[in-house]
């Protein structure tokens, strides 16, 4: 499988681990020249900006640690142009979700959601 077909099934994952716990997918893959968001949904009083990031295991870093300061600081730009475009009182979120896929697509899988990963 190319990566570009992991990170698809990684993202089709995550938003299928949030619909499950009563979130709302907004928008995915929202992008603009400052960069992307993977996943954009609603829950309660949140608009949640997701980050989702998949890896065969946590051997070498927890792929949460991959979401480096400037790639939380081009989410946080995005996000903010994201919210020019569409009104919302909602209170904006930023979260990760990691998904562990040692077999890739095919194999058994662990999602772990992070809410409020970063300010």
């Amino acid at each position: 499988m190319e990566n570009r077909d992991l990170g698809r099934f990684g993202e089709e994952r995550a938003a299928r681990w949030l619909r499950l716990r009563g979130y709302r997918i907004v928008e995915t893959n929202f992008s603009c020249r400052s960069g992307e968001i993977d996943l954009i949904a609603r829950r309660g009083r949140y608009i949640v900006f997701v980050e989702v990031k998949l890896r065969k295991s946590a051997d070498f870093a927890a792929a949460r640690e991959f979401v480096t300061p400037a790639k939380q600081q081009r989410i946080r730009t995005t996000a903010a142009i994201w919210l020019s475009q569409h009104e919302s009182e909602l209170q904006p979120r930023f979260d990760v979700i990691e998904i562990y896929a040692p077999q890739g697509a095919d194999g058994r899988v662990t999602v772990n959601h992070i809410e409020n990963a970063f300010e």
